[in-house]
């Protein structure tokens, strides 16, 4: 099975994305603008993502694409079922993610609480 496998898919590695240094969390931010503008739920608004859920969605997904996209893709069928329309903490506390991302979210989520970490740049910080 995996040799056919193997054969039909081209791997592509990729890092995930880190907010340990301000180049790390401006990349972060634009991953999430430019996912926002293809969001397709009535009730979505600019910054929703970036702005609202940054730390959140971070802590998630820990930086992994993947990851991030299960969740939001997910968060957003969720909220076309339940007529939420738009994505909130409490919505995608909801839904589950992947094995890895779920065992690390605790220590991750403690450190962006406790002001230890943060993903949001600092311009966009200083904004709010």
């Amino acid at each position: 099975m995996l040799a056919q496998t193997g054969r039909r898919t081209t791997r592509l590695d990729m890092l995930p994305f880190t907010i340990d240094t301000e180049h790390g969390r401006r990349h972060w931010r634009q991953l999430l603008l430019a996912i926002e503008q293809r969001i397709v739920l009535a009730d979505a608004y600019p910054g929703m993502l970036a702005d609202d859920l940054s730390d959140y969605l971070f802590a998630r997904s820990t930086g992994h694409i993947g990851s991030l996209m299960t969740l939001v893709n997910r968060g957003c069928q969720r909220a076309r079922r339940t007529g939420t329309e738009c994505l909130t903490r409490d919505l995608l506390d909801q839904v589950r993610n992947d094995a890895a991302s779920e065992h690390a979210r605790t220590e991750l989520e403690h450190a962006l609480q406790s002001g230890k970490a943060t993903s949001r740049p600092a311009r966009a910080r200083a904004a709010r």
